[in-house]
């Protein structure tokens, strides 16, 4: 009689084990999904700001952009939106020049300099 009570709490407990690790499973599956979502709609939105800079760099100026992200990503793609918002409100000259482009990228490298504090 005791081996049939400890064999339904092993049952018992099983089950239990079995629901968490499903649980688990589903958890990972949605944050996985999620994450693809996310990177899918990060992708289109690089994809179209790039197709946006076609029109509205020159084609020295989006050379430079492209060097540009290849030594830092970020600051790349902030001139890229930065660009694109402006462009769209109407903001900036289209094409920006490569000359134009520099003194935008000159003020960005004043901006972050003048940022930095020494203690």
């Amino acid at each position: 009689m005791m081996a049939a009570g400890s064999d339904n709490e092993l049952e018992r407990l099983r089950a239990a084990r079995m629901a968490e690790m499903q649980s688990q499973i589903e958890a990972q599956a949605a944050a996985q999904v999620e994450s693809q979502l996310e990177a899918e709609a990060a992708n289109r939105e690089r994809a179209q700001i790039d197709m946006m800079m076609k029109q509205v760099l020159t084609p020295d100026a989006r050379s430079r952009l492209a060097n540009l992200s290849l030594v830092d990503e970020s600051t790349a793609m902030k001139v890229k939106t930065h660009l694109a918002d402006l462009s769209e409100s109407k903001r900036i000259a289209i094409p920006v020049t490569d000359e134009q482009l520099k003194n935008i990228l000159r003020g960005l490298k004043n901006q972050r300099n003048t940022s930095i504090r020494r203690m």
